[in-house]
């Protein structure tokens, strides 16, 4: 409770507004029964015409007042939960973006979507209607009830007898839809991932013609939402019937009753019409207990999702003592770095150190540990054993922003976001200007591309570069390390299953971005690692040879053997 009310602080002159509205609203709603029995029993008798249009007056004002007032509840009330909704979402978006590779490794994106949108949109109305609505729900009861002993206690006790039968179906009929609605919850966390995977793999679907495969899976869960969904508002049916049978109920009672007291002279005919009018605001908290029960369940659970991933502590932090990246630093060790994922060891006591400008091939077959390598040395992942020291300084005593800064990652499976050409290069360098902009392009490789495009760098590239090649979108990735500009490039594999054209372009662009800069190339292609400074060939998370390529074709090792049979397949084919 206390982390859920943390985010009322900054709004507390907001929540006190629309609180303060809100009883003044509740305590007009239930005096105005009482000024209706006065004006029946005491001012019409009068016959004074003047005394009822002033009258008549007051009460325009009254409502003029409360009119004001519910329209500041409805907007001013809304605004409060949204705000808190708004700084969930913000705090969640940004512990999200501080959690570790491996998090994400394990998560659903279609499930993260979820917790970011819907369970935070059922939290702020919960934020706005919660609190307000308990405490007028129990004012109004209290002050109900009150105002019904004043008018006629026998009627009264009647009346009164029936909302404990209401409140305890209520409380059943809240832990049913409570189980139903936590149903409902994992169905639209697998609903989420359905599209999320659907829509992003559609390409992939149509061309192995699994469209009605896909659209049976939909339907399975969809058909089970629906049950889940059903089954939820059958509940809430039975109780809103329930509860509107024993309002008319205790209404038809009232009024045979009371006109039996008025006719022996027990009511008057104020008393009665007021009676009647108080009994309508009585069962209106009934009603608004029947809104939190349906809107409570859904909130907790999206709160308890919310506190269930903030509660995760990133794995990779800065140390307090923590110091920035050399520049251009001059070695890099691993030093004896074990790492694996879960019980799968990918590296074993591996030793490694790379100089200042030096470029290296890291080859072998797939699974070796070539990408592990490239990932723990920006600390995406933390080592299990061993360190990672960068002229001689462990990299977790070195700020991550500044180790991040300056290491370029150029991956094979290159992500783009859904904007144009210009937002997905600048990434690299936010405030670049156009002369950088375009230096990076020509670098890439990439200018007359952009130049033959009718919007040029406005071009939209589609959801994740959908619009663009393979090697459109590694050059677009090397612009990015043009402008990002860092002293250490990871080239991951960036030139497997390329046409040759495209191919040469792109080492083109990477012998430019590699001037003067340590760099780590990950390749299937064999043949485009041959001018590199050092070769080292992993197999199950060790090294077993490393040197030039015409050392180690001298050596007739591994590596000799892996360039000759893949030269033997390419004359084959």
């Amino acid at each position: 409770m206390k982390s859920f009310l943390k985010y009322y602080k900054p709004y507390k002159g907001l929540f006190f507004i629309d609180f303060g509205s809100a009883i003044v609203v509740g305590l007009l709603e239930l005096i105005f029964p009482l000024i209706t029995s006065i004006y029946i029993d005491r001012l019409l008798p009068t016959n004074n015409w003047n005394l009822i249009v002033i009258f008549g007056l007051v009460l325009l004002g009254i409502f003029a007042i409360e009119s004001v007032l519910k329209f500041v509840v409805t907007y001013w009330g809304h605004k409060l939960g949204t705000n808190i909704e708004r700084d969930m979402r913000n705090d969640l978006y940004s512990h999200i973006q501080k959690l570790n590779f491996k998090y994400f490794d394990n998560q659903k994106s279609g499930k993260l979507i979820g917790r970011l949108t819907n369970d935070l949109m059922d939290i702020g109305e919960a934020a706005h209607h919660g609190p307000e609505d308990i405490f007028l729900s129990i004012m109004t009861l209290i002050g109900a009830f009150v105002i019904m002993l004043t008018i006629d206690v026998k009627l009264a006790l009647i009346t009164f007898c029936v909302v404990p039968i209401v409140f305890i179906l209520a409380i059943y009929f809240s832990q049913k839809m409570s189980r139903a609605f936590k149903g409902l919850f994992a169905n639209v966390s697998r609903f989420n991932e359905l599209i999320a995977d659907n829509v992003g793999g559609i390409r992939l679907v149509q061309a192995f013609t699994n469209e009605r495969h896909e659209q049976q899976k939909f339907n399975g869960i969809n058909d089970n939402f629906r049950a889940t969904k059903l089954k939820a508002y059958n509940y809430m049916s039975w109780n809103i019937t329930i509860s509107h049978i024993a309002q008319k109920l205790t209404l038809v009672i009232v009024l045979i009753v009371g006109s039996y007291f008025v006719l022996h002279g027990d009511l008057s005919y104020g008393g009665i019409v007021a009676f009647i009018m108080i009994t309508n605001v009585l069962f209106k908290p009934l009603e608004q207990i029947n809104m939190i029960i349906e809107l409570f369940p859904k909130a907790i659970a999206g709160f308890n999702n919310f506190r269930e991933i903030l509660a995760l502590d990133p794995e990779i932090q800065d140390d307090p003592h923590a110091t920035k990246m050399p520049t251009k630093p001059q070695t890099i060790e691993y030093k004896n770095v074990s790492f694996g994922y879960g019980e799968t060891t990918i590296l074993n006591h591996m030793n490694l150190t790379i100089h200042q400008g030096e470029k290296i091939a890291l080859v072998g077959p797939s699974g070796s540990g070539k990408t592990t390598i490239s990932s723990l040395l920006p600390r995406f992942y933390e080592v299990d054993e061993g360190d990672i020291l960068i002229d001689g300084q462990s990299i977790r005593s070195i700020q991550l922003a500044s180790l991040r800064s300056e290491i370029g990652v150029v991956q094979q499976d290159v992500f783009l976001f859904s904007g144009t050409l210009r937002d997905n290069i600048v990434y690299g360098h936010l405030d670049a200007d156009e002369t950088q902009i375009w230096d990076a392009i020509r670098n890439a490789q990439l200018e007359t591309f952009i130049n033959e495009l009718p919007f040029g760098l406005d071009t939209l590239v589609g959801e994740r570069g959908t619009k663009l090649s393979g090697g459109q979108k590694q050059r677009i990735s090397i612009a990015r390390m043009f402008l990002k500009d860092p002293s250490i490039i990871i080239l991951d594999e960036a030139t497997s299953a390329l046409d040759i054209e495209t191919e040469n372009k792109i080492q083109k662009a990477f012998k430019k971005l590699s001037e003067d800069r340590t760099s780590l190339i990950i390749a299937h292609r064999l043949s485009t690692i041959k001018d590199v400074d050092r070769i080292i060939f992993i197999k199950d998370g060790q090294i077993l040879e490393e040197g030039s390529h015409e050392t180690l074709m001298q050596q007739d090792g591994p590596y000799k053997q892996l360039y000759t049979s893949q030269f033997a397949e390419v004359e084959t084919f």
